[in-house]
């Protein structure tokens, strides 16, 4: 079993670190960093959107893709555009109507941080404002329709802000299931790492057995 794991804003592919260390061995990994889909000063969405198709276009076989946040937005996206080379997805704290509001907080938190502080993510304090402007006018609402794949939507116990749109969005999608992982906030993978870990591999063995049910 392959999973394309993709971080959130603010993190980086070792952000999946500790998740990793809980999975099983069976289960193959791949981190892309997400900095790497944008070009230095042009964090454009659709720009980013456009490398990270391209990206998993490299792949022959269908993808389980496994989002969180912005990580959520990019796998949900792809599972609409192009349905037939997801086998399933999970999607951590995600969005699919993009709350305003939250981004503008989010960019005036942005301004008021040093830096330095942006270091270790491979983008410039400016980049992730423009990110966040792009993003405001983006929904997925009416494209729901076309993820068939199975879903699992997560987000932590105490992520109280994501919490309403997750549940939200799994009334939405034809085949999908919601789940909170315990004792974490927004960014799970880092929070609850071995509980997070245990969710993925209950759903890989539902998916397995529904897969095995079919044939």
């Amino acid at each position: 079993m392959k999973y394309i794991l993709l971080h959130g804003m603010g993190q980086n592919a070792s952000s999946w670190d500790k998740t990793i260390s809980f999975l099983s061995d069976n289960t193959k990994i791949v981190c892309p960093e997400l900095s790497d889909f944008f070009t230095e000063g042009n964090c454009h969405y659709s720009k980013m959107y456009d490398a990270f198709c391209d990206y998993c276009n490299n792949y022959s076989e269908p993808m389980n893709l496994c989002g969180l946040s912005l990580g959520a937005v990019l796998a949900l996206n792809y599972a609409i555009d192009f349905p037939q080379r997801i086998n399933s997805l999970i999607l951590i704290a995600p969005q699919y109507d993009m709350p305003k509001f939250l981004l503008k907080i989010q960019n005036v938190l942005f301004k008021f941080m040093p830096e330095s502080q942006f270091n270790d993510i491979g983008l410039k304090k400016i980049d992730f404002i423009t990110l966040t402007n792009s993003m405001a006018d983006m929904d997925f609402t009416s494209d729901l329709n076309k993820v068939t794949c199975p879903v699992l939507v997560l987000c932590g116990e105490k992520d109280n802000v994501n919490k309403k749109a997750a549940v939200k969005l799994v009334k939405k999608l034809p085949n999908a299931k919601f789940s909170t992982v315990d004792n974490s906030g927004h960014e799970v993978n880092i929070d609850n790492p071995q509980g997070l870990a245990m969710a993925m591999e209950e759903q890989n063995e539902s998916n397995y057995r529904c897969r095995k049910h079919k044939v």
